[in-house]
C-alpha cells in the first residue's frame, strides 16, 4: 500500500492484519483489503444496508497471490499509454502525476485532446512532458483510434483521465501479455473515494470491479454462449485496458459511433466481442490496478446510467452488423425489452428494489441507443497508417 491510495470513504487495510483490532473512521463505507500491493477483497460497511454487495476476502484467493507474487513474470513490450480527454484539466493533471511513478516506464505517453474549447488541456499535457494530439471531432472511440495512429508501441494502454494508477499499474498490464493470442488485457478498477451516496451506489451496481482473480475470456467461453450474446462487459473497463498494437490491423479500430460523445458507452466491450469472435483471448488481470472517481452527484450518475444503455443498445446493433451472430440482434428487440417490462410490471406491483433507482434512465437510454443506431451511417475504416 501506499500514497497512491486516496480513499475517501474507504479504509485500506493489509489482510496480513486483517485479524487485528482496529479502530476506522466512522465515515468509512468500504474497506479494501491487500495482500503486500495487491488487492484481494473487500467489504461494505453498512451493516443496515442489505442492498449492499459484499462479496468479502476469499482465504483460497490470498494463498494463490502470496504464493505468485515471487513468480510475476516481467514485461517483454515496449508499451504506450494514451488518455483521452475533453475540457477536464484539473482531472487530467491528476492522472498525469501518477504516471513518472509507474514501475515500468512507457515509450511514449500521448494525451488525445477531443475537441476541448480552450487551451487548457494542451497547457497540462506539455507541462507533464507528453505528446499532446489534438482532435476536433467528439467522441471518445475517435480520440481513441486517433490515439492509436500515434502509437508507437508493440502494446497500446489506455486509461482516463479521472483515474489514478496503481505504481505497478502498466508493469503488470503489459506483463500480462504473455502468450501471442492474447489481444487485449484490463485490470481491476477501485474506487479512488466513495464520498457520497451517488458513489456508492455507483460502485454497488454498477462497479467497474470484475473480482479478484484473473480470467481468460477466450473462444472456447465465447463458444459456450450457446445462442446468447457473451458478455463482453464482463471483460473490464475502459479506464484500464491494453491491446497489442496489431489487432488493430487485423480488426480494424474503435467503431467511432460509439461511446462518449455519439451513442454514450460500449466501445470497449463492442471492441472486447469483436476480438474474441476473432478468435482472441481477452484477459483480466486485477494485479494491474487503477483507481476511479466515480461521479459525485445523483444528476450526474443519472446522466452517465443513461448513456451506459444507449451506448449498449448501440453497441448490441454494432455486433450484430460486424459479426453476424444473431443473439446479439435477439438481445436489443427481445430480450432487454423483455427484462425491462418484467421490471416494470415489478415496480407496479409495488416490489421496488434499490436497483431500480435509475430505472427510467435505463429503458429511455436504452431506446435512444436503437434509433441512434438506425440513423447514424456505419463510419468508414480509418486503419493505421
Amino acid at each position: 500500500m501506499g500514497s497512491y491510495l486516496i480513499g475517501t470513504g474507504i479504509r485500506h487495510k493489509s489482510i496480513e492484519a486483517a485479524n487485528a483490532e482496529t479502530e476506522g473512521d466512522p465515515t468509512d463505507r468500504m474497506t479494501i483489503f491487500w495482500s503486500g500491493d495487491r488487492a484481494v477483497g473487500h467489504v461494505f460497511n453498512f451493516p443496515d444496508e442489505k442492498h449492499f454487495k459484499d462479496p468479502g476476502v476469499d482465504q483460497n484467493l490470498i494463498a494463490r497471490v502470496v504464493d505468485e507474487r515471487d513468480s510475476e513474470l516481467k514485461p517483454q513490450h515496449s508499451a504506450s499509454v494514451i488518455i483521452c480527454t475533453r475540457d477536464r484539466p484539473d482531472e487530467l493533471r491528476r492522472c498525469l502525476s501518477s504516471l513518472p511513478r509507474q514501475s515500468y516506464v512507457p515509450r511514449e505517453v500521448i494525451v488525445v485532446d477531443n475537441a476541448s474549447r480552450d487551451s487548457q488541456t494542451r497547457q497540462v499535457a506539455e507541462a507533464a512532458g507528453v505528446v499532446y494530439v489534438r482532435e476536433d471531432r467528439p467522441g471518445l472511440d475517435i480520440a481513441r483510434n486517433t490515439g492509436v495512429v500515434r502509437a508507437t508501441s508493440e502494446i497500446v494502454a489506455y486509461t482516463d483521465d479521472d483515474v489514478l494508477l496503481h505504481p505497478r499499474w502498466l508493469e503488470r498490464m503489459v506483463a500480462a501479455f504473455d502468450a501471442p493470442q492474447i489481444g487485449a488485457v484490463t485490470g481491476l478498477v477501485l474506487p479512488a473515494e466513495l464520498a457520497t451516496m451517488a458513489q456508492l451506489h455507483f460502485e454497488t451496481f454498477w462497479a467497474f470491479g470484475q473480482g479478484y482473480e484473473r480470467r481468460d475470456h477466450d473462444a472456447v467461453a465465447f463458444a459456450s454462449a450457446n445462442g446468447a450474446v457473451y458478455p463482453a462487459w464482463k471483460v473490464g473497463a475502459g479506464a484500464s485496458m491494453a491491446f497489442r498494437r496489431e489487432v488493430f490491423d487485423k480488426v480494424g479500430l474503435f467503431d467511432e459511433r460509439l461511446d462518449v460523445g455519439q451513442a454514450g458507452c460500449s466501445g470497449d466491450s463492442e471492441y472486447w466481442y469483436r476480438l474474441l469472435a476473432n478468435g482472441y483471448v481477452c484477459r483480466y488481470e486485477p494485479a494491474s490496478i487503477a483507481f476511479h472517481f466515480h461521479r459525485r452527484t445523483w444528476e450526474g450518475l443519472s446522466s452517465q446510467i443513461y448513456h451506459y444503455m444507449r451506448g449498449h443498445a448501440a453497441a448490441l446493433m454494432v455486433q450484430y452488423e460486424r459479426t453476424g451472430i444473431a443473439a446479439n440482434r435477439k438481445r436489443a428487440f427481445y430480450g432487454m425489452p423483455r427484462w425491462y417490462a418484467a421490471r416494470l410490471l415489478s415496480r407496479v406491483r409495488g416490489q421496488k428494489t434499490p436497483a431500480d433507482r435509475f430505472l427510467k434512465e435505463e429503458i429511455m437510454g436504452y431506446f435512444s441507443g436503437l434509433l441512434f443506431y438506425y440513423k447514424t451511417a456505419r463510419p468508414e475504416n480509418r486503419l493505421p497508417t
